[in-house]
């Protein structure tokens, strides 16, 4: 077989519409294009979004949401995933992010209170929930809260 006996499947291939030839051939006169306006004219491209003048629908619809620019995203570490991970003592976001329980040293650092404790831990995170710091208290560990300035 060669590349130039192939031919096309039956049906494929349309002929074009010959369009201004007579009045016989029912695309004549006009071309199907109608009397006058702005889409019977030589030229005429008119983006399919575009209404005619009348307010666009993008502008119609309200605007929904705000984002805020400067909103504080903590990085949640569960109490069952410190004990998973087998930390105990004086545990740090350095710690934290040694362990993998968090990706990054700027972002702040959530305590929340999934999970038992059963060591005494000494915690430091940028907040803590009150259930992880009841229970962290009741095992005789402490939560310190830190302000740090490379976690805003």
């Amino acid at each position: 077989m060669k590349l130039g006996a192939i031919s096309p499947p039956k049906g494929a291939v349309k002929k074009r519409k010959r369009l201004g030839n007579g009045v016989g051939s029912g695309q004549g006169k006009t071309s199907g294009k109608g009397h006058k306006g702005q889409r019977s004219r030589s030229g005429s491209k008119i983006k399919p979004w575009f209404e005619g003048g009348q307010m666009p629908l993008q502008r119609r619809l309200p605007k929904i949401g705000f984002n805020r620019p400067n909103k504080i995203v903590f990085q949640p570490v569960n109490l069952d995933d410190i004990t998973r991970k087998g930390l105990a003592g004086e545990i740090t976001t350095d710690s934290l992010k040694e362990a993998g329980l968090i990706k990054s040293l700027r972002r702040p650092v959530k305590l929340l209170g999934r999970g038992n404790v059963s060591e005494v831990l000494n915690i430091k995170v940028h907040a803590a929930s009150a259930t992880a710091t009841e229970k962290i208290t009741k095992a005789g560990g402490a939560v310190e809260i830190i302000s740090d300035q490379t976690a805003e």
